[in-house]
């Protein structure tokens, strides 16, 4: 008799679990929040990475305009990363420290999102003089530099250290982008669609790097929201 009703019963308690189930998961996905990125404007930084003229400012911070030159001799502005996320950094081809750590693990980042078009990296050149076009092209041979996704730039250097401080807050030491003026910085700096800064990072660091790629990941989760 037990054995029958078991029979009869085994559907509707397969059904029942299941249902439990998909409610379990219902509660706790509407009871988990996503995670979402921060949106860093100069008074959310540490001061000493803000230029003075801008440390006030709280809101509605975006990457200013910009003239580069890249591997192949190219213009680069921000019309070239429009509705792009991209990740920036500074470095010098002649640098024998960070510089090819950093350089090294952009490579690893952009063989992860070889695949995905809205996801691009762009490095300047702390030393443009010396880092001429041939300089830079030779250099992205050698680093797997892939033309479409990752531009290695140079141009002028007042513009480029007016960017690293105004822009993108990525190094701590004043100037004014004169003759002996001269940033190093292992920062990497993530930028959403919307030209904000969404996140730092280490450059040097595997455990930043991985860090880094699951944030462009909920960039891009958040892009698909809207």
């Amino acid at each position: 008799m037990d054995l029958k009703f078991f029979k009869k019963s085994a559907p509707t308690l397969i059904i029942m679990g299941i249902f439990s189930v998909i409610m379990i998961y219902a509660i706790y996905t509407l009871l988990t929040p996503q995670k979402k990125l921060p949106v860093y404007n100069p008074a959310d930084v540490n001061p000493k990475l803000v230029d003075e003229s801008i440390v006030h400012i709280r809101r509605n911070h975006k990457v200013a305009d910009f003239k580069l030159i890249n591997q192949n001799g190219d213009t680069i502005t921000q019309e070239n990363y429009k509705d792009k996320i991209y990740v920036a950094d500074f470095f010098f081809t002649r640098c024998l420290t960070i510089c090819p750590v950093m350089t090294n693990n952009i490579g690893k980042l952009q063989e992860v999102f070889k695949n995905d078009d809205d996801v691009m990296f762009l490095s300047h050149s702390v030393t443009p003089v010396i880092d001429s076009v041939s300089v830079l092209r030779a250099y992205a041979n050698v680093k797997g530099v892939i033309d479409q996704k990752w531009n290695i730039t140079t141009g002028d250097k007042k513009h480029i250290y007016n960017l690293a401080r105004k822009s993108y807050f990525a190094v701590l030491d004043e100037g004014d982008g004169g003759l002996q003026d001269f940033i190093h910085t292992e920062n990497f700096v993530l930028v959403d669609k919307k030209r904000q800064i969404r996140g730092f990072y280490d450059g040097t660091d595997n455990e930043d790097i991985k860090r880094l790629i699951t944030d462009i990941r909920i960039l891009q989760n958040e892009s698909k929201d809207k």
